[in-house]
């Protein structure tokens, strides 16, 4: 390895020393002359502002010059502010070890407070057969971080307040409103050898040179691609239905309890997660066409479709589907005749925000790795999941918590933080329990996609064991909330 040096805080190998003194009393243009960073982040998302803020914070990292690219605007993203009683459609759930990692890294604060909620309970049934397991703490089985399962919180209050922490920082180049035209390695001049390095260049003229190069970039990522890395998986032929609603109240805890619910039904399963007050966040996977139905329907119709997708059987709510309009009145006269428990589904559905209404296709994606020489993914460029659990954010979160500490183990023992072999801890760390968790998930959803058969019975039978199973239970919840020994 050449000899590494700290140099106007970064790490610079010594055959580079007299280009860069070159470069500091000549004035080259940024197309004809690249940058030179220990870190290139492409994606201005949660993983990717999580991964430099998490680098500014570390006294051991702070030192070394990292830059961010990203596409938008995030003068707009960090100044993003809403009424409250309106919500982004594009929320997350945040586990409390998620939320612990914002926390440890300066970021937590920065959050508007009133705009994410706490939720204590989960409700899960099967939409077929009624079998439900309840995830709620029994006396005793709380952990010490205390009872919340997760935070429901809008994706954009998170990035709002990520950027604000990396302002109070410093220390960031920013190129923001800027595309990548491509990446490639750089070359050999008389005053910079670049061959092993990557270059991004941007649409402005701008070429940033990597000592590592992260790609937070998502599912597309044009980073994952100039690495050669594939990424192997499948669609799953259904789309997620979002949407911001409001209800009859604040749910059955009356402010103090929030809960969660979930159903399983053949087409995929439906979710309503709570936002404080009496919003809650809708996410329902189901067919294309279905989605493209529930879309088009005038706002008491598609009430009707919600409240019907936690109350009736899977065959009224496959005929209203059938329907073009009308649903709120085949809604009011099919729930005469079904009964069922008020309190063991939400409160009823009495409003649907404008213009929330919105869906994305469903797919599973995993990178055959997550490194390659001076290449690093982290979050949905790594890996896309089924949001059935909600983990696809905890999952970036996690990706970035160990690479931060890989890279901080690199630098505080002299190793090139670019190199593979440096890499190989955030691999070793990350990759199989994201592997697990993606099988999980997938498995779930092929399994509660079945609508008839003897295995209906059989999961029916399953999810009511687990039910009864009380320390089984706490392992799952606290699985779920990112707490104890990590299973997946």
């Amino acid at each position: 390895m050449d000899g590494l040096f700290r140099r106007g805080g970064a790490y610079v190998c010594r055959r580079c020393t007299q280009s860069l003194q070159k470069q500091q009393r000549r004035a080259y243009s940024a197309a004809a002359q690249p940058y030179l960073y220990d870190v290139v982040c492409v994606g201005g998302g949660p993983a990717g502002l999580s991964l430099l803020t998490a680098l500014r914070t570390n006294p051991v990292t702070a030192h070394l010059r990292v830059a961010l690219v990203e596409a938008q605007d995030l003068a707009k993203i960090k100044s993003w502010k809403l009424p409250p009683d309106r919500f982004s459609n594009r929320c997350s759930s945040l586990t409390p070890s998620s939320a612990l990692f914002l926390d440890q890294i300066g970021a937590w604060k920065h959050l508007e407070r009133d705009r994410f909620q706490a939720y204590q309970e989960m409700q899960v049934w099967d939409g077929v057969t009624g079998a439900r397991i309840e995830f709620d703490w029994a006396p005793g089985s709380a952990p010490a971080a205390g009872t919340t399962i997760a935070y429901m919180n809008e994706n954009l209050n998170l990035t709002s307040g990520l950027l604000k922490r990396l302002e109070e920082l410093g220390g960031v180049s920013v190129f923001d409103n800027a595309r990548v035209e491509r990446i490639a390695y750089g070359e050999e001049t008389e005053e910079l050898d670049l061959r092993e390095w990557p270059v991004v260049h941007l649409s402005g003229g701008q070429q940033l040179s990597a000592r590592l190069l992260v790609g937070a970039d998502g599912a597309n990522s044009p980073v994952r691609s100039f690495a050669g890395i594939e990424a192997r998986g499948w669609d799953y032929n259904r789309h997620g239905v979002v949407a911001t609603l409001e209800l009859e109240g604040e749910g059955w805890g009356r402010g103090l309890t929030k809960i969660a619910y979930q159903r399983f039904l053949p087409t995929g399963p439906v979710a309503m997660l709570p936002l404080p007050g009496n919003y809650s966040t809708l996410v329902w996977s189901t067919t294309p066409s279905n989605a493209s139905l529930l879309k088009s329907l005038s706002a008491k119709d598609f009430i009707a479709m919600v409240n019907a997708a936690f109350r009736l059987s899977p065959t009224d709510l496959a005929y209203m589907h059938t329907q073009e309009s009308g649903q709120a009145e085949e809604y009011s006269w099919r729930l005469e005749h079904t009964p069922f428990d008020h309190q063991a589904v939400p409160q009823t559905v009495v409003g649907v925000q404008e213009g929330s209404i919105a869906s994305f296709p469903l797919k599973l994606r995993h990178a055959d790795t997550y490194v390659a020489e001076r290449v690093a993914l982290v979050g949905d460029a790594a890996h896309t999941i089924h949001p059935l659990a909600g983990q696809g954010l905890n999952q970036g979160q996690g990706d970035v918590q160990s690479l931060a500490k890989t890279i901080e183990y690199a630098v505080s023992h002299g190793q090139d933080i670019g190199v593979t072999m440096s890499l190989e801890p955030y691999v070793s760390e990350r990759y199989a329990a994201n592997h697990v968790l993606l099988g999980v998930c997938d498995k779930l959803h092929k399994l509660y996609s079945v609508g008839s058969g003897p295995l209906v019975p059989l999961r029916s039978l399953g999810l009511t064991a687990v039910n009864a199973l009380g320390p089984l239970k706490s392992l799952l919840m606290n699985q779920a909330a990112g707490n104890g020994i990590r299973v997946f």
